[in-house]
């Protein structure tokens, strides 16, 4: 039984996905940067191209002002690359003027053929300090815009930041029947009513399990007020072998050369270094063991030098997935891993656990993705 209703009650599977370190966020020991592991198109497309072939159904493409690349540019690049994977494309809202990012994502949704999924956030951006308020009132109308955008003939909008009248919508109009699946995160009460009145997938970070059955249950409070359901989904990192031992041998050893200060440097020239979830990560480590461990297999470690998802599974082959299958049952359906260095941890989870794992698109099983080319304008539609 699920700790709230979900939109996919009935299925099984579960989405798996893996994770591009567009954003300086690759090593082989955590803070000690490594030329073959920075975020180049060849590496990071590496990773992309690599997890299609091992099996993981959507890949996260973050975005970030740091070293690295531009997040849609980088998913333009790999669509004519893969022909199964999804990709989870970061959007900071109001970087781009809402009908021309529709357009945007319009273009990619079709160069994927219904493999775009995206993933909306809120952060400052490079150089700016707004209020939380503000930023999640500029997502809620980005929002809501591409939502006009993708199922209606005009765009007419009235808001506090953005005014539309009268735009058709025939430049915009995506290869998926209503759009990408919206993914989002977020811990404030204005995160939580943007997610539950109008995205798809709610994503949480690494707590203590029955923390984040509470932090689903306050996304549904507010969904249900909408007469919605969402499903719910995990981003944490990943070292499983096939002993305990070795695992939490290899978790200290890729912090083994960490420098603390450094470390705290690399988390606070995130964007994100202030937010709520954030705070939340850094509590986790406050609470954690004298080894790091905040429960059974759940290591605190990687947040010292990481913003964002600060914790890791860490565990034999078994008892990773039985902490997979305990975040199903609570009523998980999407998880998005990551580790280090990613194309190796990628293997790793690959050969061990994704045989034992019934998995699924999303956007498949939503019914957004069309068996034949629709008639768009960028598809099958007639030119105008």
């Amino acid at each position: 039984m699920t700790v709230v209703p979900i939109t996919s009650n009935d299925l099984k599977a579960a989405e798996v996905s893996w994770f591009s370190a567009l954003c300086s966020d690759d090593y082989q020991f955590l803070g000690i940067p490594d030329g073959t592991l920075k975020s180049s198109w060849e590496h990071c497309s590496q990773i992309v191209t690599t997890s299609e072939s091992l099996g993981f159904r959507n890949i996260l493409c973050p975005s970030s002002y740091q070293v690295g690349q531009d997040t849609l540019t980088f998913v333009a690049g790999c669509a004519p690359l893969t022909s199964k994977i999804n990709m989870l494309a970061a959007v900071r809202c109001g970087e781009m003027q809402p009908i021309m990012l529709a357009r945007t994502l319009a273009t990619l949704d079709h160069m994927l053929k219904g493999r775009l999924t995206v993933n909306i956030i809120s952060s400052d951006f490079p150089g700016q300090k707004e209020e939380s308020a503000f930023r999640y009132l500029r997502s809620r109308e980005v929002v809501e815009i591409l939502k006009q955008a993708w199922t209606q003939d005009e765009i007419n909008y009235d808001g506090e930041i953005y005014k539309f009248k009268g735009v058709t919508t025939d430049p915009v109009k995506p290869y998926q029947a209503g759009g990408p699946l919206l993914y989002f995160g977020g811990y404030s009460p204005d995160a939580l009513e943007l997610c539950g009145q109008h995205c798809d997938v709610y994503l949480m970070w690494p707590e203590k399990i029955e923390l984040l059955g509470s932090r689903m249950k306050a996304v549904n409070e507010i969904a249900s007020k909408y007469g919605r359901t969402l499903d719910y989904g995990l981003r944490v990192h990943m070292i499983v072998r096939d002993s305990e031992i070795e695992a939490k041998e290899y978790a200290e050893h890729i912090v083994a050369k960490l420098d603390d200060e450094y470390g705290r440097m690399i988390r606070e020239r995130a964007l994100d270094s202030t937010s709520l979830g954030v705070s939340h990560q850094s509590k986790n480590r406050e609470l954690a063991d004298k080894f790091g461990y905040i429960e059974p297999g759940l290591w605190t470690g990687i947040g010292r030098a990481r913003s964002g998802c600060g914790a890791a599974l860490v565990g034999s082959t078994d008892q990773v997935l039985s902490k997979i299958e305990s975040y199903k049952k609570i009523g998980m359906r999407s998880f998005i891993f990551s580790g280090y260095p990613h194309l190796e941890e990628a293997e790793h989870f690959a050969n061990r656990i994704l045989p034992e794992l019934e998995t699924c698109s999303l956007p498949h099983e939503y019914g957004r993705v069309p068996n034949e080319t629709p008639m768009t304008p960028l598809g099958a539609g007639e030119r105008k």
